[in-house]
């Protein structure tokens, strides 16, 4: 059987974490190509390309420095030519660029090729959710399975043990993922209930916020487990509204509450939560200053799923999630999230 090539579509920290670890897996495999195409949007930093430094230094000095990537990891700036002819493309940039960097890759991916979304988010249409990787298989019409888990990127990128979740339809390819993926410092299990590890990587981002906004308040451990017992339980409430069949076992794979909790102890939307209730800067400001122009996911999430909510007239029944988006858009007065804890319902209907 001919190998697999492998293509990751996006460079941010994540992406070149994941980078790394498939990069590794590959070389001497017998199942992959020993090359590993990581398309990566042209920069200029310190007046060099980009994709020149990776290239020579083996290093993504912007958004995960310090790190070596493997010296079969090629940077291209050209995501048409990064996809061509590769059997295996693995999607690591923000949800908002999906559709439009799938269109520039149509004409250049194989019909066979299989997609893997690790991208933590989703979009809203008319007609409800939209998971990213439906966008991906409705645009390049391939099979798209997902992975999601607690996976911080310094940490992954540092070989700490993790895990993480791939939720397949398909058992081949779930399998022949574990296999890319799998590492003794990152251990995948492989699941069928694809759209609810798909929904718990959106949402734990908005809970995150919420974990930080009551670090910025000056709140302890106790106030930030309310915020994950109750993230949790609107997590749960939201995908048994909007994600039918989902499992509720999926929840305590890595990809719900162990996501869940590293999320609002370490991840970045924690710091963006944080970050709202200690100064007055905008969101995008707090990009430029905290990721280095990266875009944080869960303010889009959270705006996403209230604009849901209102439409159903549901507002009341998601008030962590509704609390979230109000404080990151200036039309709450953070102090007022831990009235929202305070008066949750205990049992959601």
């Amino acid at each position: 059987m001919a190998k697999k090539s492998v293509c990751i579509v996006g460079s941010g920290n994540w992406g070149s974490a994941i980078a790394k670890i498939v990069g590794n897996n590959v070389k001497d495999s017998s199942k992959f190509e020993r090359e590993v195409r990581m398309y990566m949007y042209e920069e200029n930093v310190d007046g060099r390309k980009l994709t020149e430094i990776v290239n020579t230094e083996h290093e993504n000095i912007k958004y995960l420095p310090g790190v070596k990537l493997p010296e079969n990891v090629v940077a291209i700036p050209d995501v048409g030519a990064a996809c061509k002819d590769a059997d295996i493309l693995v999607f690591v940039l923000p949800h908002q660029f999906v559709r439009s960097t799938c269109l520039k890759m149509a004409e250049s991916v194989k019909r066979d090729a299989v997609a893997v979304s690790l991208i933590k988010g989703f979009a809203i249409t008319d007609s409800g959710i939209k998971f990213i990787s439906e966008i991906i298989t409705e645009t390049l019409g391939i099979e798209c399975a997902v992975m999601m888990g607690a996976n911080l990127a310094g940490e992954v990128a540092s070989e700490q043990f993790c895990e993480s979740t791939i939720g397949s339809k398909n058992e081949a390819t779930g399998q022949m993922l574990k296999e890319l993926f799998g590492t003794s410092y990152f251990r995948c299990t492989v699941v069928e209930d694809a759209r609810t590890v798909e929904s718990c990587g959106a949402l734990k981002n908005v809970v995150g916020i919420g974990a930080g906004i009551v670090d910025g308040l000056g709140y302890g451990d106790n106030t930030k487990a309310a915020v994950i017992r109750l993230g949790l339980m609107e997590m749960i409430k939201f995908c048994e509204v909007f994600v039918p069949g989902s499992k509720m076992e999926t929840f305590f794979e890595s990809c719900g509450i162990a996501d869940l909790v590293a999320t609002c102890h370490g991840g970045r939307n924690r710091m963006l939560g944080e970050s709202v209730v200690r100064t007055n800067k905008t969101i995008r400001e707090l990009e430029k200053e905290i990721l280095r122009g990266q875009s944080f996911q869960g303010p889009l999430v959270a705006k996403e799923i209230f604009e849901m909510f209102q439409e159903r007239k549901w507002v009341e029944r998601f008030p962590l999630f509704v609390a979230v988006h109000k404080i990151c858009k200036r039309e709450m007065e953070p102090k007022n999230f831990i009235d929202c804890l305070r008066e949750h319902p205990e049992h959601m209907q």
